[in-house]
């Protein structure tokens, strides 16, 4: 990380981040990024990965981080990209719904305004 000014001193201390208080600190990274696509032993790993985030404190944190970052692979807030890319088509598909619920609504309110 860059130093916060080119006039601070090199051992400023990090300023604190989310992650510092996950349970996966210190944990090999490779572990959340299980290696094939689909296959049993990677499902197995990313199953392993999950336990940290099953007990981790931020876990709702590294999800919301794993979206609007839009991460592509590992297991991040304890979902694999599989199950992230499920969640956002399914909040795609409520949003697309309620659009509709509300332009239908909006017809209707005008419709009934015109036949009044």
């Amino acid at each position: 990380m860059p130093r916060p000014s080119r006039y601070a001193p090199d051992n400023l201390p990090r300023p604190w981040h989310w992650s510092d208080d996950a349970k996966c600190v210190g944990v090999e990274t490779a572990v959340f990024f299980p290696v094939g696509a689909g296959g049993v032993p990677a499902q197995m790993h990313a199953e392993y990965a999950k336990t940290f985030c099953r007990v981790c404190p931020v876990q709702a944190t590294c999800l919301a981080h794993a979206l609007t970052s839009r991460e592509e692979y590992g297991v991040w807030g304890g979902l694999d990209e599989d199950e992230r890319a499920e969640l956002l088509r399914e909040v795609r598909r409520a949003a697309e719904r309620q659009r509709r619920q509300e332009k239908a609504a909006k017809a209707q309110a005008q419709e009934a305004a015109h036949g009044a």
